[in-house]
């Protein structure tokens, strides 16, 4: 009589190396303590002089009006709201990775999640601007706020995606910040326990609220945080969602589609995972964090962009199909002329989005590649540049047109103070990730404490053995009890 004996596959580790409790807080705190490398003062002095580039575009639109930009009859939003709604998308991954995997119980979001849930409010920090800014008359910007006043009976109109967003968007911030600071306490507390001066010791023990790791503030963490958790998920659907109706409520031709909301969260988190892809590279190469983001961690993250990349490209062609289909002659004129015609004055802006957003992510089929370090560094800076041509493809080749062709603009292309506000929103980003590396645990210490001895590679080196051990003698007793 012969058996067949099966043994279940073994999931990768999570933790590489021969870690245990005292040396993940050593390669994840250590960094803190020492002095910034040149490489970051490099990094952060560009991104400071990014910053005041943008500070001053910012001073020439308030100063001499909107004029400043090149805006013209037809295209009234250009750079700015596309600029917008990407950062709004890079600021997706965070909350997805904070709130959904944690939920679901997934433990390879541990290595990422610190890093992405900064990302997240950093990116939407920028995005808030563009439409603030856009006003024009900035100092009225409190006339989006629906609160009684002493003007009369004037109220923000509650029928506009615009003041949706005000809400969504300041919502999801507010809770992206107190996921990612509630996640940081315990690890503020060890920087403050490993302190060697009274200054360092005196600031993280105020940014840490007393925390002592007693068993009742454990208590109170997990809680806090499945909340939190609960409360994001739906706002990872919504914010996106609310910004896609800023265009599905028009009428303008290539705008009023409703595909618009999951296609545009779609996209979101796909942007937001190649930007965590770009930002987490660079973070493991530079402060030697290869045991904790391993070649697991990327390649579950481009599992996900591929398969969002795929949704994305299905909402090209369904757009271009309903359009076709739907029989309306200035549809289909949006659709076949102003974007599909290459020999347009745009069309190369949207063959350029189909190859980066849907043709590309398609390499990541194949197992090797989405395990290749420098090839996943190269595509995650593709993807994002062709999101952000998508949203540059929506928002001007809709409008650039309209239907009067006396009033057609012949060409739209950005003033140096809309590129110089876009650069300095890649500043602001910047500046903040840089202080966030260098004062801050880029990966969350307690969380991989947590899932060293189920997911740590010694560990489950030390678990094979013994289920195998088990296995033979299991194996060995079945034999000698069927002789």
């Amino acid at each position: 009589m012969s058996l067949l004996k099966y043994e279940s596959q073994i999931r990768e580790p999570l933790v590489d190396g021969d870690k245990d409790y005292h040396q993940v807080t050593e390669d994840i705190i250590r960094p803190i303590e020492m002095k910034p490398s040149r490489l970051w003062y490099i990094g952060f002095y560009i991104s400071v002089a990014l910053l005041l580039f943008g500070a001053y575009s910012v001073y020439r639109e308030v100063t001499y009006g909107i004029g400043q930009w090149n805006l013209n009859k037809t295209i009234g939003w250009g750079w700015d709201i596309t600029n917008f709604v990407w950062w709004v998308g890079i600021g997706h991954a965070g909350t997805l990775i904070s709130a959904i995997l944690l939920l679901f119980r997934q433990g390879w979001r541990t290595g990422v999640n610190r890093a992405a849930e900064a990302m997240t409010i950093f990116a939407v920090m920028c995005a808030g601007q563009f439409p603030i800014w856009h006003m024009g008359r900035v100092w009225m910007a409190f006339f989006v706020l629906p609160y009684p006043n002493s003007r009369g009976p004037l109220w923000v109109n509650f029928n506009s995606p615009l003041l949706w967003d005000v809400f969504a968007i300041s919502t999801y911030f507010t809770v992206s910040l107190l996921f990612w600071y509630s996640g940081l306490i315990p690890d503020l507390a060890t920087v403050r326990d490993r302190a060697k001066t009274k200054l360092r010791k005196l600031l993280y023990g105020v940014a840490s609220f007393g925390w002592t790791g007693s068993t009742k503030h454990w208590q109170r963490h997990e809680s806090l945080s499945l909340v939190l958790a609960g409360l994001s998920t739906p706002l990872v659907l919504s914010v996106h969602t609310i910004v896609s109706f800023d265009f599905a409520t028009s009428v303008v031709p290539g705008w009023h589609t409703t595909i618009f909301p999951p296609y545009f969260v779609a996209g979101a988190i796909f942007s937001g995972f190649a930007m965590v892809q770009t930002l987490m590279i660079i973070l493991r190469k530079v402060f030697a964090l290869h045991d904790y983001i391993t070649l697991g961690h990327i390649e579950a993250m481009n599992k996900v962009i591929v398969l969002t990349g795929s949704i994305v490209g299905i909402a090209y062609i369904t757009e271009l199909f309903i359009a076709w289909y739907g029989q309306n002659p200035y549809e289909w004129y949006a659709f076949s002329e102003n974007r599909a015609n290459l020999f347009s004055p745009y069309g190369w802006s949207y063959w350029l989005m189909m190859f980066c957003n849907v043709v590309s992510p398609q390499m990541f089929w194949f197992k090797k590649l989405r395990r290749n370090i420098a090839f996943t560094f190269f595509m995650s800076i593709i993807v994002n540049i062709g999101m952000w041509y998508e949203r540059f493809v929506i928002i001007v080749t809709s409008t650039y047109r309209d239907y009067l062709p006396s009033s057609w603009s012949t060409y739209y292309s950005p003033s140096i103070w809309e590129i110089g506000f876009y650069l300095g929103t890649f500043g602001l980003f910047f500046t903040c990730f840089f202080l966030f590396a260098k004062y801050m645990p880029v990966i969350a210490v307690a969380e991989i404490k947590a899932i060293l001895k189920t997911s740590g590679e010694n560990y489950k080196h030390k678990m094979t053995d013994i289920e195998r051990a088990d296995s033979d003698k299991f194996y060995i007793e079945e034999v000698e009890h069927a002789h």
